[in-house]
């Protein structure tokens, strides 16, 4: 009986505390990524002081109001995003959710708010899947896909003589989905891919797989991989040789951390896009000094933690303008507004399917001797529209999309 009557009284506690929950004046917003794992440092904690920055620019309130941030660890595992962001939903009164991480545990993140009606604004996800074949009404990608990013190199990789291509793949989303992506480029270039193999996400030993680059004598590696399993890549692949001789190494998507992990020794000379530099001009420069004084970190932010900014600062600005927490209508705010921001250049949200269209510099890593400090890493070669760079509507592979 009094096993009973603990078990009653604290299921009353749970839901008077779940109600006075949904009932609070204060709404929150959470940042799901990895906080253990391979892309912590690209994302994790950064992610989440970046969000509260942008809070706090706001003003802290909205619609009268508090928005406080909250963030926790998806484990690059899609069971454990799926049951965090969900009970935020039920219990913490959220309304939006960053970020995401992972493709795998962004498109978790993203199915959950749509099911709660709330708001996803993917900063960490650059499968093209979250524009494309899973696209919502409730959600936006603010993180270059893989379209964009194949279609920054592949073309002029061809073009120079890059016209057989082997690719080391992340066996997940982003990396297939890059893979693939990347051989419809090559092969609308001239070009030809001769083979492929997977690996694990999180691997240690990339040898057996190099090997199989090497013996394919193709002109092109392509990495369609990430974050540690990158750096690890680019390290192994050099201490092979590869790097330098006959076969060419591509990557498609580096974040600055990676660079930082591997050091210029092994990076120097890597040539690939991205929406932010903390270098590029004066507000780059300014809202990194910020964000290194949050977060009480040496090293510069990565493209994941300014776009994290970004999109938060948007959304508040879309409540604000739709003047309600309705997804629906703060979206459709969303797709309407302008971005204002100073972090990247010309961007603007696609109406029809969430695509946020940016321009992004191509940049090239620095040798050893030419940086001046330890987070001048990049030279910027040139700017790339972002109309030139992102899938065109017409090819949109997005459900929403009217042909």
């Amino acid at each position: 009986m009094k096993l009973r009557s603990l078990a009653l009284a604290l299921s009353c506690a749970l839901l008077s505390g779940h109600v006075a929950a949904q009932n609070t004046d204060i709404v929150r917003i959470g940042v799901s990524n990895d906080r253990s794992g391979i892309y912590s440092d690209l994302g994790g904690l950064g992610s989440e002081i970046s969000a509260r920055m942008a809070v706090e620019d706001f003003g802290g309130s909205v619609l009268g109001k508090k928005i406080e941030v909250i963030g926790g660890d998806s484990q690059n595992k899609v069971d454990v995003a799926s049951t965090m962001v969900r009970n935020w939903f039920d219990i913490q009164n959220l309304v939006a959710v960053v970020d995401g991480g992972a493709s795998s545990t962004g498109l978790a993140a993203m199915h959950v708010a749509a099911e709660k009606k709330g708001v996803a604004l993917i900063s960490g996800g650059f499968a093209g899947d979250f524009s494309g074949k899973q696209c919502s009404p409730i959600s936006t990608q603010w993180a270059p896909d893989t379209y964009a990013l194949a279609n920054a190199v592949v073309g002029n990789t061809v073009k120079s003589g890059g016209k057989s291509w082997f690719f080391i793949t992340t066996d997940y989303v982003f990396g297939k989905t890059m893979e693939e992506t990347a051989s419809n480029f090559v092969t609308a270039a001239g070009g030809k891919v001769v083979g492929s193999t997977k690996h694990p996400l999180g691997s240690s030993d990339f040898a057996s797989y190099l090997l199989q680059a090497q013996s394919s004598k193709a002109d092109v590696i392509g990495l369609a991989s990430a974050g540690g399993d990158l750096i690890n890549l680019i390290k192994q692949a050099q201490d092979f040789g590869l790097a330098g001789g006959d076969q060419k190494l591509l990557t498609f998507l580096v974040f600055i951390n990676d660079v930082f992990g591997m050091g210029l020794d092994y990076a120097q000379g890597l040539s690939f896009p991205t929406p932010f530099y903390w270098d590029a001009n004066d507000d780059t420069r300014a809202w990194t000094k910020r964000w290194q004084d949050k977060t009480g970190f040496k090293r510069a932010p990565s493209m994941v933690q300014a776009l994290s900014y970004v999109s938060t600062m948007h959304y508040l600005e879309a409540v604000k303008a739709a003047g309600t927490f309705d997804s629906l209508k703060v979206n459709a705010k969303i797709r309407e507004l302008p971005v204002q921001t100073k972090l990247i250049s010309n961007a603007r949200v696609r109406p029809e399917d969430g695509r946020v269209i940016m321009d992004m510099y191509q940049v090239e890593v620095k040798k050893p001797s030419e940086s001046k400090s330890a987070n001048d890493v990049y030279t910027i070669l040139a700017t790339i529209p972002g109309d030139k760079l992102f899938v065109p509507l017409a090819d949109s592979q997005c459900p929403l999309v009217k042909k």
